[in-house]
């Protein structure tokens, strides 16, 4: 029985805190979207940036191997649902944090009106009252794939019915 795995952070803070700009966007992200604290931002953040280096790193290989490796992170991130079907790798090089945010289950659950708020669709979620197909999510941060996107559902125990999308 080896050592049990070490937790590692998910996240990276910015590189300069307090600068104005950033503190200002920073903040009107967090309340479009409706994010408890900045490190649900820099962990959005954090995977735009393994994508983008991803993709970098593909820039720079062989024809054959470049090709393949592109099928293959598009096809994931059509799958995520953050590019159409038919894109090429400088639109992999064109997401925002905002499109990542976008794929949130708190996001999606606002959007397609189980919510009032996206305050109010994070609260469904942590007591427990979104479900992806039969089973239950509670992390509003969890990433829905395009094809979980149509399963999602929102059942109250006070009324008893299953809203679907």
């Amino acid at each position: 029985m080896g050592d049990p795995k070490k937790c590692r952070k998910r996240w990276e803070g910015p590189h300069h805190p307090w600068r104005k700009d950033v503190l200002e966007k920073e903040l009107i992200i967090m309340g479009k979207y409706g994010l408890r604290n900045k490190r649900e931002l820099w962990i959005a953040n954090s995977i735009l940036k393994t994508i983008r280096r991803r993709a970098i790193s593909i820039l720079g290989l062989e024809k054959e191997q470049k090709e393949k490796e592109e099928k293959i992170l598009i096809n994931k991130l059509y799958r995520m649902g953050l590019l159409p079907e038919n894109a090429v790798l400088d639109d992999v090089l064109g997401l925002t944090v905002e499109d990542i945010l976008e794929r949130r289950l708190q996001s999606i659950v606002f959007k397609l009106n189980l919510a009032k708020t996206p305050y109010q669709a994070r609260q469904l979620i942590t007591h427990g009252h979104i479900y992806i197909g039969d089973r239950k999510v509670t992390i509003p941060g969890y990433l829905v794939t395009r094809e979980e996107e149509s399963m999602i559902k929102c059942k109250l125990p006070i009324v008893g019915e299953v809203k679907n999308v």
